[in-house]
């Protein structure tokens, strides 16, 4: 029996591309599956998408950064299952106004721009921590994964808010991971993933010319990734079920590169 088998997995940001391939897996191992979003419509296309493939999905529909919206969506998931075993906090992304681009300076950014995508990214990983591990750390052998970035590690031109914010996702990682498991239990792990370049709808113009062709910057990333290639959304699933598994019982407070080798390759 897989291990994941009855588990209650909530993953916020679910229907996106990287959340609803996670979310797929999952499933298929026989896993409950919470769909946390905004956007009503694309939450319920895939949780819809998961029940007719068999499986036991929800929809909550919420804003990560709203503790209200999130305190009703936990209290929907905890009358239908009663429990949470593991949160994906997989919500996330950027702006075009808290991007510097080539002609752009960076004296000019919007602060307003910057606020809000560290926000969306650190607070919006802050906020469903503290809402829905209240309940996780009670089943005792539970984990919290976090997405985030080879922003974070290897700081890209452009994107400073972005590169900063999943920077502070690292950091917050390895602190929760010690805090958790001092206060509440060894078997309470915090971990994270970080993806390297997956095409989404946030950033295929900047990789992807409208011919399929890669841009200048999706020349650069692939000529920087020693496999040569952008990462599919399945390619993140298989770290995944490990670690959020007892496969990985003793490990806690890591981030996990999923980059085709790009953080390894120095350029030469």
């Amino acid at each position: 029996m897989s291990f994941y088998n009855q588990k209650v997995v909530l993953i916020t940001g679910g229907n996106g591309v990287l959340g609803s391939s996670i979310a797929n897996h999952f499933s298929s191992l026989g896993a409950k599956i919470g769909i946390l979003g905004r956007t009503e419509s694309t939450v319920q296309k895939t949780v819809d998408n998961l029940n007719n493939k068999g499986g036991t999905a929800i929809a909550l529909i919420a804003d990560v950064l709203n503790r209200n919206d999130l305190e009703k969506a936990c209290k929907k998931l905890l009358s239908k299952w009663e429990k949470i075993d593991i949160l994906i906090n997989a919500a996330g992304g950027n702006l075009k106004e808290a991007t510097i681009m080539p002609d752009d300076s960076f004296f000019d950014m919007s602060e307003d721009a910057f606020s809000k995508v560290m926000h969306l990214n650190l607070l919006g990983t802050v906020l469903p921590s503290q809402v829905f591990g209240k309940y996780l750390i009670k089943e005792g052998n539970s984990c919290i994964l976090n997405i985030s970035s080879m922003a974070a590690q290897l700081p890209l031109t452009g994107i400073v808010g972005y590169s900063a914010s999943k920077a502070a996702i690292d950091n917050f990682t390895k602190w929760l991971a010690v805090e958790l498991c001092s206060k509440y239990g060894k078997r309470i792990r915090v971990n994270a993933i970080a993806p390297g370049f997956f095409i989404s709808k946030q950033n295929k113009t900047l990789l992807l010319k409208r011919n399929g062709n890669l841009t200048d910057r999706g020349t650069t990333i692939i000529s920087q990734t020693p496999m040569r290639r952008f990462g599919k959304p399945e390619e993140l699933n298989g770290v995944v079920e490990w670690i959020c598994s007892d496969a990985a019982s003793f490990v806690t407070g890591i981030v996990v590169p999923i980059d085709g080798g790009f953080s390894a390759f120095s350029g030469v």
